[in-house]
């Protein structure tokens, strides 16, 4: 990235470096469960809610209603248990916090995996939103529609390989499937 090779140590090393990750797995990697949805909103960001050495509530819960509204968030407020939400809106608070920075670089892996078709909707908006904003997306998915919806360009891998990269709209779903499934798409 930017003419290096980037290897990060940890997940504060890499969003210092303009990137964030929306993870496969929301409950096992990417909510802290115990927590509320503030905490799970602001914990990427932390130091901008502090004043001097202490990080503010005040701060925090303020930043927590602005996300639930712009994400269109349905819950009771900034205290709810993250467990009390919907998949979706467990989604959406990922989705809020990780794009709060303003990332260079978005990976999404499985952004819609278990959600309603509202949420996938939701989730793709998103996406786009980023892209227009100039951020990279990096986008994997085993849901072929999805990438041939949302990506502006598709690699397709078979057997650990790079079997070809395609423009949105040159490819039909039949000809990928057949270069997933390690045919020719001829």
């Amino acid at each position: 990235y930017k003419g290096k090779l980037m290897n990060f140590d940890s997940a504060k090393e890499a969003m210092d470096n303009g990137f964030a990750m929306i993870t496969e797995e929301r409950k096992a990697n990417g909510l802290f469960l115990k927590s509320d949805l503030t905490f799970n909103t602001c914990i990427a960001n932390m130091d901008h809610y502090k004043n001097g050495i202490v990080v503010s509530d005040e701060k925090m819960k303020k930043a927590t209603v602005k996300e639930i509204a712009l994400m269109h968030t349905k819950c009771m407020g900034p205290d709810d248990a993250i467990t009390s939400l919907s998949g979706g809106n467990q989604q959406k608070v990922i989705i809020a916090r990780e794009v709060s920075s303003n990332p260079d670089v978005l990976i999404a892996i499985q952004p819609t995996r278990g959600l309603d078709v509202g949420a996938i909707e939701f989730v793709h908006k998103a996406l786009i939103r980023e892209r227009d904003r100039g951020a990279a997306i990096l986008l994997i998915s085993f849901e072929l529609d999805e990438i041939m919806d949302v990506a502006d360009k598709m690699a397709i891998i078979y057997a650990g390989k790079n079997v070809g990269e395609f423009d949105q709209g040159t490819i039909t779903e039949e000809q990928a499937g057949l270069l997933m499934a390690g045919g020719d798409a001829e």
